[in-house]
């Protein structure tokens, strides 16, 4: 709930403002991987039909600095022939991944067209269903934990499911009782490992999202075995980046809550395209580098201020084959690529994430939001303010976060807009405000009265500014 803000003291104990634009003071340093400790996650996937190539992009992940990056295990490109495994491609990629830092999350997803009836490579390609192929499925994948125990923590089992039901009338049941046996196998290697379930593309379509969690959820407490599965994993692209929790996260958090599993959810896969009228989801739109920028903050601020664990897609821009249900190059990676797979730059997006990463380890602790008023100018009748509160569990500093949402990103900067805002019982002793989009930092003017801040004058448009303690940031001098 909005309070007005209040303050009763004597004038005295305020601390005077000019009512002028704030100062820029300098802007921030971006940190590396071996200097955060944050739960995020980038994609790195395809790499499995060969529509990306992570050797070729491997040197810019730890100037990143996000920690888990999302890899699908390939069982057609590691079983060419039945029964035999040549695990050589996967290893050179999580051995380089583990000596550099990073922790592998690895996808049991696509089929094997080896089989009859063991699925193909391909998005919507459906899982395996015959006997045949369904125990070889489960030899791969006892394989694969076996392989890399001590190496690979976390899992995930399948990639958008929910697209064969819709799409081509797959039985739910079937791609259920392959997430509890795959559970089961990794689980019984490596009882410490985590494992997360569907990758869910559109939660928000209740009738599919209900009729995979109803099946589960029967037949996990059947067998009392809520304990294999951690997460239930969900995508949801959307134009409006908020709505991909909002509308999917929420509508998945619901389903659950019905069929009583307390599994968390995690937002596995989501991104927005550099470029507009390409591949994948979102392509129906005009997109260009910044808006891209803008859209993947917003939806990972957004995401963290739910309290849902956050990944972006993807990496590297990803060169589809003509099979494939994408087709054509896919443009959503924050790192842009030649037809060839080789880094061509890296884009805005790529920049963005690392001020959000350099920043994301004091923003802890999702907060109350009451006592907070934000009054800012809006675009439209759509636009309104968005804003979270979090708290560094260290020093117990606290940052607020706050952007111009409702709408679509647009291609502007918009720094002449600005945002009054309010907080009371503030735990702040030098503010500052970040743009996070280009890592500038600004002295802004304020009122203080006890912990409560009255902020004039705050730059606010459609990518988030954080307001926090000065002593939280790293700041580089202004270049001349």
């Amino acid at each position: 709930m909005k309070r007005i803000f209040v303050c009763l003291l004597a004038v005295a104990t305020l601390v005077s403002c000019a009512e002028k634009a704030p100062k820029q003071i300098g802007t921030l340093r971006q940190k590396t991987l071996s200097e955060v400790h944050n739960d995020l996650a980038v994609d790195c996937g395809t790499l499995d039909r060969d529509y990306a190539d992570y050797h070729k992009y491997k040197e810019y992940l730890e100037p990143l600095g996000i920690r888990y990056i999302r890899l699908q295990a390939g069982w057609a490109k590691t079983e060419k022939v039945k029964g035999v495994y040549d695990f050589a491609w996967l290893d050179s990629i999580i051995d380089d991944a583990v000596s550099r830092g990073l922790e592998p999350w690895l996808e049991l997803s696509y089929g094997n067209p080896i089989y009859p009836g063991g699925g193909t490579i391909f998005l919507n390609g459906g899982w395996p269903t015959s006997k045949e192929a369904i125990e070889a499925w489960k030899r791969w994948a006892r394989a694969t934990a076996e392989r890399y125990k001590g190496k690979v923590h976390q899992w995930e089992i399948w990639n958008e499911p929910d697209g064969p039901i819709r799409k081509r009338g797959a039985d739910p049941r079937g791609i259920v009782d392959l997430t509890i046996e795959s559970a089961r196998i990794i689980k019984s290697v490596d009882p410490d490992a985590k494992v997360a379930a569907f990758g869910l593309a559109s939660p928000r379509r209740v009738e599919t999202c209900e009729a995979i969690i109803s099946d589960l959820a029967k037949k996990l407490k059947a067998n009392n075995e809520e304990y294999l599965i951690d997460w239930i994993t969900y995508h949801g692209y959307r134009y409006i980046p908020e709505h991909s929790y909002f509308n999917d996260g929420v509508t998945l958090r619901e389903v659950l809550k019905r069929h009583n599993l307390n599994i968390e959810i995690w937002q596995g896969e989501c991104g927005a395209p550099s470029q507009g009228h390409m591949g994948g989801a979102l392509s129906e739109y005009d997109w260009n580098e910044q808006t891209q920028a803008k859209w993947d903050l917003r939806k990972m601020m957004n995401d963290h201020g739910n309290g849902v664990r956050t990944s972006i897609f993807a990496m590297a821009d990803m060169n589809y084959g003509a099979s494939d249900a994408i087709k054509i190059k896919n443009l959503k990676g924050i790192v842009a690529t030649t037809a060839d797979n080789r880094v061509r730059r890296t884009k805005k997006a790529y920049h963005a994430v690392r001020n959000f990463v350099s920043v994301f380890d004091n923003l802890e602790k999702v907060c109350e939001k009451s006592g907070i008023e934000v009054s800012a100018p809006v675009y439209d009748s759509a636009s309104e303010p968005l804003f979270y509160l979090f708290e560094d569990k260290e020093t117990a500093l606290q940052s607020l976060a706050l952007w111009q949402a409702g709408n679509a990103p647009i291609y502007c900067d918009c720094h002449d807009y600005y945002a009054e805002v309010t907080i009371e019982k503030f735990n702040c002793k030098n503010p500052v405000c970040l743009d996070i989009l280009n890592g500038v930092v600004y002295e802004i003017p304020y009122r203080k009265c006890g912990k409560s801040f009255k902020f004039h004058k705050v730059p606010f448009y459609d990518s988030p500014m954080l307001i926090c303690d000065k002593s939280l940031l790293e700041i580089q001098p202004l270049k001349k």
